[in-house]
């Protein structure tokens, strides 16, 4: 059973192996490598101490030596190189209060959460499979190495990951496993809200995102996101249609960001869009700084929520159309609006089919009409006007409310009337509203 493992990789395992010392890839890369996914990164572990490891090698970084662990820098990359140990007792659900160093792999490998993170591999050994993780990866199973109870009570975040990692690879999870995760669902309470949020991000982002539901189920969002357990609890009618709104809500994550070349901050910021479209503005906020999300992303999708039922009225004339689209771009930020319309696909594509057709239509006319505005640069901002705050000084207008004043009413005139926004035009209205 071989898997690809890189070069440098190899270079690292191999002049370990050839100084006395076992050296094996470890842990999620083994895993990807059987599953023919690309690893984000290569852990290696080894019988050699950390200082036998810095002695074979000419650059390396104490990144948690107390712990173990040694990044090797070959070129500019750097790989992680950690000693066997033995977790000592964990007093905080998350942290060991010691470890001890072992040359025995078997006691290393022990230690580590799940069967399909526990495998490690060389070429020359080939794979080291003690808990049966190649099994289990072939049955489509998430099951916790040895007792799941003792694996969770040393690290709470582990309960977590169960679910994440069933999300993103599409796997059950082991009964026993889900039965110890639910019992002890309390004890996320002791991890931090930056863990919470590192692994509900990843599960928003996977191809299976309905394992939210699953953590519902089990006890979990009720510690660390309560707010979905009251979207379950809570049925919408429309039409002959009824609707759980915590499985709608899914469909909707499921679907944002489905269409269109997202980057991977702005992925984020649609999938907490789609799970929180259904809050307030103010309780959207409350959840993203609870999870201690930074103050751009944040910001976003606290705008999304507010914003995600808005649409245009197409029934004027067609005149009339632009006019309300640049006031739209200006009232919720011209930033967005692409984000906005993806939001709203979702929403519409995981809701009543009766209707999906006819909101599909206005809003394909609705981002026509956007891309159309935006293909003229028509002003849909006050940076975007010909003047500026320094000119209408210059003919006379005091800084403070009335240079504001003047300037908001310019670009309300210019929002209607795309024309007027010449430098000229612009100080000859200013001037009428000079006192």
């Amino acid at each position: 059973m071989n898997i690809q493992v890189p070069e440098k990789v190899n270079t690292i395992i191999e002049t370990l192996l050839a100084h006395g010392f076992e050296a094996y890839a470890v842990g999620g890369c083994v895993r990807d490598g059987l599953l023919g996914r690309e690893a984000d990164d290569w852990d290696i572990t080894t019988s050699a101490s950390p200082y036998e490891v810095k002695a074979l090698f000419r650059r390396t970084i104490d990144t948690g030596i107390q712990h173990g662990t040694v990044t090797v820098m070959l070129d500019k990359e750097g790989f992680e190189v950690t000693t066997y140990r033995i977790d000592g007792e964990y007093e905080d659900g998350r942290h060991p209060k010691e470890v001890l160093f072992t040359k025995n792999l078997e006691e290393d490998l022990k230690r580590r959460d799940f069967t399909i993170n526990a495998m490690a591999y060389n070429e020359q050994t080939g794979m080291v499979d003690i808990f049966g993780g190649v099994q289990d990866l072939n049955d489509k199973i998430i099951r916790c190495v040895g007792v799941a109870g003792d694996r969770f009570d040393e690290d709470a975040l582990r309960i977590m990951r169960a679910f994440r990692f069933s999300a993103q690879l599409g796997f059950s999870i082991e009964e026993k496993t889900r039965i110890a995760a639910a019992e002890r669902a309390e004890n996320l309470k002791k991890i931090s809200a930056e863990r919470i949020r590192v692994e509900l991000t990843k599960l928003l982002l996977s191809p299976h995102p309905d394992r939210l539901l699953w953590m519902q189920q089990n006890g979990i969002t009720e510690i660390v996101l309560p707010e979905y357990d009251a979207m379950v609890a809570t049925f919408l009618q429309e039409g002959k249609y009824a609707f759980n709104l915590g499985v709608y809500t899914l469909k909707v994550i499921e679907q944002a960001g489905t269409e269109g070349n997202w980057s991977k901050k702005e992925l984020q910021m649609l999938k907490f869009a789609a799970l929180l479209h259904s809050l307030s503005g103010v309780a959207a906020k409350a959840v993203m700084r609870r999870l201690k999300f930074d103050n751009e992303t944040t910001d976003m999708v606290v705008r999304l929520v507010t914003a995600y039922d808005e649409y245009i009225d197409l029934s004027g004339s067609k005149e009339e159309h632009p006019v309300a689209m640049r006031h739209m771009m200006h009232r919720l930020g011209p930033d967005m609006m692409e984000l906005l319309w993806e939001l709203q696909r979702a929403q519409i594509v995981s809701g009543n089919p009766e209707i999906m057709e006819h909101k599909s239509a206005v809003l394909a006319k609705t981002r026509v009409l956007y891309r159309e505005v935006v293909a003229r640069g028509d002003c849909v901002s006050l940076k975007q006007l010909a003047v500026n705050g320094k000119d209408i000084i210059g003919i006379g207008a005091t800084p403070g409310r009335q240079l504001g004043d003047i300037l908001d009413q310019l670009l309300q005139q210019v929002l209607d009337k795309p024309e007027l926004n010449e430098r000229e035009i612009l100080l000859s209205l200013a001037k009428q509203h000079i006192v």
